[in-house]
């Protein structure tokens, strides 16, 4: 699980204009960082320009996934995730867009025409703390907690059954016993039987 890319984006405009945006590319080759940063920028606005205001999107390229939650005050978050829950996403854009739109006026960014014009520095603590999609959502730390329970639960069931079979073992083993020392009785039975005291 691996956010990418995170940035806020006006997408009234065509072409959008990425208002600041934070980058998290150490798996990519020094070499080439650059342009998985020019690429990531590219598809983001695309994708904001694409969402409608008030509207989450979702989209699939190869094994990366750029997830947009567009507002009606006219910007959009997006994030650029791989192997991401898309709740965990869209639980993240929900918060980053509230907690910029609460301290940005929106006349700090609207005449904006040019990439990376605002600064905000809360972004790259966003992009550090939701790297856990468990950071980013309730819903996902509860199912952590009871998947965990499951498989101690299962654990327990198991040890439950095997125990069980133990059991039926001994109570076949019983009834054979049982039925072992019906027969010994009778036998016994028979031979004392013709050997009477008299």
């Amino acid at each position: 699980m691996k956010v990418y890319y995170i940035g806020i984006i006006d997408n009234t405009k065509q072409p959008a204009v990425q208002l600041c945006a934070e980058y998290e590319l150490s798996d990519f080759s020094r070499f080439t960082r650059g342009e998985y940063g020019n690429f990531m920028t590219m598809i983001s606005k695309t994708v904001a320009e694409r969402t409608k205001p008030g509207q989450r999107n979702s989209v699939e390229e190869q094994d990366y996934v750029v997830h947009c939650y567009a507002r009606s005050e006219g910007v959009a978050g997006v994030v650029i995730t791989k192997d991401y829950p898309h709740i965990a996403a869209h639980s993240v854009l929900s918060k980053l867009m509230d907690q910029f739109l609460a301290e940005k006026p929106l006349t700090s960014f609207q005449g904006k025409t040019t990439d990376n014009a605002v600064q905000w520095p809360p972004l790259k603590d966003f992009l550090s703390k939701y790297q856990d999609s468990n950071e980013a959502n309730s819903i996902a730390k509860i199912q952590q907690e009871l998947d965990e329970t499951k498989i101690v639960l299962h654990k327990a069931i198991d040890s439950v059954l095997q125990r069980g079979e133990k059991l039926d073992d001994l109570v076949a083993k019983s009834s054979d016993l049982s039925a072992q020392s019906k027969a010994f009785y009778k036998t016994a039975k028979k031979q004392n039987s013709c050997c009477l005291v008299m």
